[in-house]
């Protein structure tokens, strides 16, 4: 899963990416820095502990995210 969401803050959309194929979990911030982590689980907390709706254009595609990070989640 791929997934851009454009913050406030930033000329480039922040992105988050989950391939479980290639063992990739990243974030992209809106300053254009990066996380990397270990497995989906720990990217799907640094997003709810980092994040929330009011940072994006979009509130609405932040939760969209969120439900799809949910769903992601229960996978497994």
């Amino acid at each position: 899963m791929e997934y851009q969401i454009k913050a406030k803050d930033g000329a480039f959309p922040c992105e988050v990416t989950i391939d479980e194929d290639n063992g990739r979990y990243m974030v992209r911030k809106s300053d254009t820095s990066g996380e990397v982590f270990h497995n989906k689980e720990e990217l799907i907390d640094w997003v709810k502990n980092n994040w929330e709706s009011s940072q994006f254009e979009s509130p609405g595609s932040f939760q969209h995210l969120m439900s799809e990070l949910t769903t992601i989640s229960m996978q497994d």
